[in-house]
């Protein structure tokens, strides 16, 4: 998942159990809501990019080891879907669990 879909402007509420990100359509009770904006949902993978996203902004102010660290991994997540390995049949599977646990 690269960015957020642009909503269409003839439709700016898209139906419940829809998300709002991507379009997937799955159970309302599944799904995450944000707080002051029940109406607003995301599937689980997109609220997982968000908040890697977030941390990743969150990450832009600071300095330190860990900041340097969890840099370097996101610009080896980014080389390993640049080339598509994550979609290999042998070792695609254990890259994509491995990066849904790291930041």
């Amino acid at each position: 998942m690269d960015t957020p879909l642009a909503m269409e402007s003839g439709h700016p509420d898209p139906p419940p159990g829809q998300c709002w990100c991507c379009g997937s359509i799955d159970d309302p009770d599944r799904m995450i809501h944000l707080g002051n904006h029940p109406e607003v949902a995301m599937c689980r993978p997109c609220a997982r990019w968000a908040a890697k996203e977030a941390w990743e902004i969150e990450d832009r102010d600071r300095t330190g080891v860990l900041v340097s660290l969890r840099d370097r991994f996101r610009r080896l997540r980014r080389g390993v879907i640049d080339r598509n390995w994550h979609r290999h049949p042998v070792f695609g599977r254990p890259l994509r669990w491995l990066g849904n646990r790291l930041p």
